[in-house]
């Protein structure tokens, strides 16, 4: 009676789907990373492996698929998908300059304020003061008077 050696092809089978599985990871990384466009075919293609294999895969397919869409959105775009900007991310930095914006207008207002007080202060002290004296008037000022 012969010895079974079926765990051992079990094994073998095994080993050899994580490879073929993480070789398509790899790929599908590498093409996200350089910017390339993500499709079944250029996955299966940089792997080693075929479309149907792929399709088969529930995860990868979703992912594939879902690079895909963005690549057709963006198909200028040389980010890979982790350095992307995500909507959130955009409407969090949008709240923030728009609050600055405002602190930034309140603290312009408050500054107007102040100069304004400031040069009125100033002009009541030089009123209040009168000419320089040595009796020479002011040679930058003018008195308009009635015509």
């Amino acid at each position: 009676m012969r010895a079974d050696n079926s765990q051992h092809i079990v094994d073998a089978a095994r080993r050899r789907s994580e490879y073929t599985r993480s070789k398509a990871v790899q790929a599908l990384r590498a093409l996200d990373a350089e910017g390339e466009r993500v499709t079944f075919e250029t996955v299966a293609k940089r792997a080693g492996v075929s479309r149907s294999w792929l399709y088969a895969q529930p995860d990868l397919r979703a992912e594939i698929e879902q690079l895909r869409a963005v690549h057709r959105r963006a198909p200028a775009s040389p980010l890979p998908a982790r350095q992307r900007t995500s909507d959130a991310s955009l409407l969090r930095r949008l709240e923030a300059a728009g609050a600055r914006i405002r602190r930034l207008t309140e603290e312009n207002q408050q500054l107007r304020e102040q100069l304004a007080r400031a040069l009125g202060e100033q002009r009541a002290a030089t009123t209040r003061t009168g000419p320089p004296r040595g009796g020479a008037s002011n040679a930058r000022s003018v008195t308009i008077g009635p015509c």
